[in-house]
C-alpha cells in the first residue's frame, strides 16, 4: 500500500513541499495530495501590488503540478483529527499517513471593534481585490489610512501612494514605523515617506475602526475615507482545536525537522509552525521562513521514509527587504537571528533586488529541488544549500 502524504495549503510552504516530495520520493511508493481552497498559487508577497491596480500572473495549481504525480484537491479544510489521522474537507474527509500542515495565516484584529465591518486588508487575493475595487472608487483628495507599522504596512502605503498620487495616504502605528531597522535605513524610509507625501502617526494605538476613520487609545480621531488593516497576522484556529501541541498563538510546536513535538506523523510549515531558528529565537511569519521550512520539512519526511540522514540545520536570516513602490526599496542586511546590521542597500538597486527575490520565491514553487539561475544565487538560497539562510 502506498504511503499517503496529505499537504494542507498551497502557499509558498505547502506548494514547495508538495513539489519537493514528488521529486524526492517515487510515485510507486507514495501518494501525495495537495489540498487548497483557491485553485491558483497566490504570490502573497505581491498582494500590495494587486491591491494598487497591478495585474499578476495567474498560476493554476493543476498546471503547476501537471506531470509531477501530485494530486491537487480544490477544497476548504474544516477540521483535522490527528488521532484518527483524517482531514475534514467540504462534504468529505480523507485519511493520511503523514500530514503536512501549511494553512498559513490571516489578519489579526486583536479584538478591535470595527475591523471586520469597515477595514480592508491584503491577507489574500480576494481581500486584495476588494481593496482594489474600493480604491478605484475614491476621489481626488480623499484619504487612505493604513493601520500598522511593519513591513506590510510600509509596502502597502508606498504602493498606493505611488499608484494614486491624487490621494492622501497616512499610516497609524502603535509604536514606530520601521523602527527595527538600522539608523541608515530608517532615515531613508522617512525620506521616502516625505517624497510620497505619506503622513505618519506614530504611537497611535488604534482602538476602534469606524466608517470614516479610526479612534486611538488617547481619544484622537484620525479621519479617512478608507482604512486598511495591516497590524498583524494570526493563524487559523483549526490546529488549536486538535490535540496537537500548540503555542499560545495557536501555532503548531515543532522540532528542528519541522515535525510536531506531540504527533510524529504531523509536520507544520510556514506561518502555522512555531519553530526555533538560529539562537533559539522563534521564526517569524513570512515567505522568508516558509520557503526554507518547506525544504527542511520535505527533506526530513523523505529521509525518514527512505532511511537517510534527517536534516536538522537551524534556519537563519540574511536580509529584510522592503519595496517602496516599483522603483525604490530598502535591503536591510541582518544577522542570522534577524538583528539589523549597518549594511543597507537603497534606491533602485534595493527595488531590483527585492523584485528578484520575489521572482525567485515564485520560481521555487515550480522548481522545488533546483538552484536558481546563476544571476539570482547571491540573493536567496534556493535548492540544496546549507546553511539555510533566508531573505525577507
Amino acid at each position: 500500500m502506498k504511503h499517503r502524504i496529505v499537504v494542507l495549503g498551497a502557499g509558498y510552504a505547502g506548494a514547495i513541499t508538495a513539489g519537493r516530495l514528488a521529486k524526492r520520493l517515487h510515485r510507486d511508493d507514495v501518494e501525495i495530495t495537495l489540498v487548497n481552497a483557491d485553485p491558483e498559487f497566490v504570490e502573497r508577497v505581491r498582494m500590495h501590488q494587486l491591491a494598487s491596480g497591478q495585474d499578476l500572473p495567474v498560476r493554476p495549481l493543476r498546471d503547476v503540478f501537471a506531470g509531477t504525480g501530485v494530486q491537487v484537491r480544490i477544497a476548504r479544510v474544516s477540521a483535522v483529527d490527528v488521532d484518527r489521522k483524517t482531514v475534514d474537507l467540504t462534504g468529505e474527509n480523507i485519511g493520511y499517513d503523514t500530514l503536512v500542515y501549511a494553512l498559513g495565516s490571516t489578519i489579526a484584529d486583536y479584538g478591535v471593534p470595527g475591523v471586520a465591518e469597515y477595514a480592508y486588508n491584503v491577507a489574500g487575493k480576494q481581500a486584495a481585490l476588494r481593496l482594489r475595487a474600493r480604491l478605484n472608487e475614491l476621489r481626488q483628495g480623499e484619504t487612505v489610512l493604513i493601520v500598522g507599522g511593519g513591513l506590510t504596512s510600509i509596502e502597502v502605503a508606498a504602493e498606493i501612494a505611488e499608484a494614486r498620487p491624487d490621494l492622501e495616504v497616512a499610516i497609524a502605528a502603535r509604536g514606530g514605523v520601521g523602527d527595527w531597522l538600522d539608523e541608515k535605513a530608517q532615515r531613508y524610509l522617512r525620506g521616502a515617506f516625505e517624497r510620497f507625501g505619506i503622513t505618519v502617526h506614530e504611537h497611535a494605538d488604534v482602538t476602534r475602526v469606524t466608517a470614516n476613520g479610526v479612534v486611538t487609545r488617547s481619544g484622537q480621531h484620525i479621519p479617512a475615507q478608507m482604512t486598511v488593516w495591516t497590524a498583524g497576522f494570526t493563524v487559523h484556529p483549526i490546529a488549536a482545536a486538535t490535540t496537537l501541541a500548540v503555542s499560545d498563538s495557536g501555532r503548531i510546536v515543532v522540532d528542528a525537522t519541522l515535525r510536531s513535538v506531540s504527533h510524529p506523523d504531523v509536520y507544520a510549515l510556514g506561518d502555522a509552525a512555531h519553530a526555533e531558528g538560529v539562537g533559539g529565537k522563534p521564526l517569524r511569519m513570512g515567505c522568508a521562513t516558509a520557503t526554507p521550512m518547506a525544504w527542511q520539512g520535505a527533506d526530513a519526511i523523505a529521509a525518514r521514509l527512505t532511511g537517510r540522514k534527517v536534516p536538522d540545520a537551524p534556519i537563519g536570516y540574511n536580509s529584510q527587504c522592503i519595496s517602496l513602490g516599483r522603483r525604490d526599496g530598502i535591503i536591510q542586511k541582518v544577522t542570522p537571528d534577524d538583528q539589523p546590521t549597518p549594511k543597507v542597500t537603497t534606491g533602485r538597486m534595493g527595488a531590483r533586488i527585492k523584485e528578484l527575490i520575489c521572482t525567485a520565491a515564485a520560481w521555487s514553487v515550480s522548481h522545488p529541488t533546483m538552484m536558481l539561475p546563476s544571476r539570482h544565487r547571491h540573493l536567496v538560497a534556493i535548492g540544496d544549500m546549507e546553511p539555510r539562510f533566508v531573505t525577507r
